[in-house]
């Protein structure tokens, strides 16, 4: 290729001046956007400095504005002898506009390069989708496990209004360790789910996230579970130690255990046995017939109870059935609240089965064990994967007996549900292990919500209550 020919790529890459100044004062114009809270206080601040100088001019007698008044009328009277208002007048006008916007674009600058030193997002930008994410609808998802995780990455996206009800019901893994030893109620889900709402403080995250892998008593743990049950002891509770890791990792939203009672699930198979214990259930690999907790009907965690109340999108799900989801709505105060609402309401499905807990379970055998476990009837619908997986992903299911949920749709509307189909199912080609993909997964909710809201605003729609 030639000099030449480099030279006019080149060129045809580089942004044309005139459209450069274009996107610089589209920028600018979006300072005038509402609801910022800046023109206010740049108006005031002007304000103030007119009233600074009117003070300092009446407390010398006037003499200075009578000397300045003086000499602006002479320099007028001069510059209109030689030059006709009508230019004078808009060339001055052009001047002093095109000073304010200097003066603003560089302040602006110099607060990014302070606030935000190398970002490549303007300002602006930055305090809009920050407005646009503290207007979104208050949702409120209820379930356990890297599920809720999974949909929390993608839901704070679209609103910083997000309260996460996590099961403290785990007894397995690093969690259950620091459980029996240190008496703490398990910080693992809540840790993932802090992780996840966690506003793009990738160091920080991944920090909460490291596990260690030598080290005595420390193989194993999570920085995070260790940071949080530290915290528990320092500050009292679990509450406020979620409280303080939110602030370190600038979570968008919060995250609130179901209740504070240490609580061991329990569950009853169909074969008479009855097994004690979140991680023992699984491992039992039996039918469950009833699941239930000790102590019985656990007390809920007041500020859980107000985000329900004031939610406008309550979500289930994804997790484990009998061990994410569930457990949660063993605290009666919670899912009679969440009965009561008449906002849109939807359970998340898994999209395969799970070994252990739903063997050959279908899509209405889920909502079954929902209603069974807490006696109410919780959401009007239910999300479902439309397309089936791989080949691939179905053979390496089928050898851990584990396949896709059948969707008994019959069956799902004898139940008074709807069914909402999508394609929300992200698949690793070389593991064949599939899961829900956050951002499709996300869309597809607040789309159904948005939806819905409308509906339900023109008065046709009926929600389960």
């Amino acid at each position: 290729m030639s000099i030449g020919l480099l030279k006019q790529a080149f060129h045809a890459l580089k942004p044309d001046p005139l459209f450069r100044r274009g996107m610089r004062f589209n920028h600018w114009f979006k300072w005038l956007a509402p609801g910022l809270f800046v023109k206010r206080w740049l108006l005031l601040s002007a304000v103030g400095v007119l009233l600074t100088l009117l003070g300092l001019a009446i407390w010398v007698k006037l003499t200075p504005i009578f000397f300045a008044i003086q000499l602006i009328e002479k320099t007028l009277t001069q510059l209109a002898t030689v030059i006709p208002s009508y230019i004078s007048g808009p060339f001055v006008l052009l001047f002093g506009i095109f000073f304010i916007l200097w003066g603003q674009t560089r302040t602006v600058g110099s607060i990014t390069e302070v606030l935000r030193p190398g970002a490549e997002d303007e300002l602006i930008d930055v305090l809009l989708h920050h407005r646009k994410l503290n207007r979104g609808a208050k949702i409120v998802v209820v379930g356990g496990g890297t599920g809720l995780s999974t949909l929390l990455r993608g839901l704070k996206t679209y609103s910083a209004n997000i309260t996460a009800i996590v099961t403290v019901a785990d007894d397995g893994g690093s969690s259950g360790r620091l459980r029996r030893e240190n008496g703490v109620l398990p910080p693992g889900d809540i840790r993932n789910c802090l992780a996840a709402l966690a506003d793009e403080e990738k160091l920080l995250t991944e920090l909460f996230q490291y596990r260690f892998k030598a080290g005595n008593g420390l193989t194993g743990h999570s920085f995070g579970n260790l940071f949080l049950t530290a915290m528990s002891d320092i500050s009292g509770d679990l509450e406020r130690a979620i409280a303080t890791s939110s602030k370190v990792l600038a979570v968008r939203g919060q995250v609130l255990p179901s209740t504070l009672c240490d609580v061991n699930l329990w569950a009853e198979l169909a074969d008479g046995r009855r097994i004690e214990g979140e991680s023992s259930i699984t491992e039992a690999n039996g039918k469950i017939v009833k699941i239930g907790c000790t102590p019985a009907n656990p007390p809920p965690l007041p500020k859980a109870i107000q985000a329900i109340r004031e939610a406008d999108f309550i979500i289930l799900g994804p997790g484990s059935l009998y061990t994410s989801v569930i457990p949660n709505l063993l605290v009666p105060e919670i899912a009679e609240e969440i009965a009561k609402r008449n906002v849109p309401k939807i359970y998340v499905c898994n999209i395969m089965t799970q070994p252990g807990e739903t063997d050959g379970y279908t899509v209405a055998d889920h909502i079954k064990a929902i209603d069974h476990a807490c006696g109410l009837k919780l959401f009007s619908s239910v999300l479902v994967q439309q397309q089936m997986p791989s080949a691939q992903s179905l053979i390496r299911y089928s050898q851990d007996n584990s396949h896709p949920v059948y969707v008994d749709r019959p069956t799902i509307t004898e139940l008074g549900r709807s069914v909402v189909f999508a394609n929300v199912m992200q698949e690793d080609r070389e593991t064949g292990y599939v899961r829900h993909d956050h951002q499709l997964l996300a869309q597809v909710l607040i789309r159904w919500y948005a939806h819905v809201h409308i509906k339900s605003s023109a008065g046709i729609l009926s929600v389960a209550r």
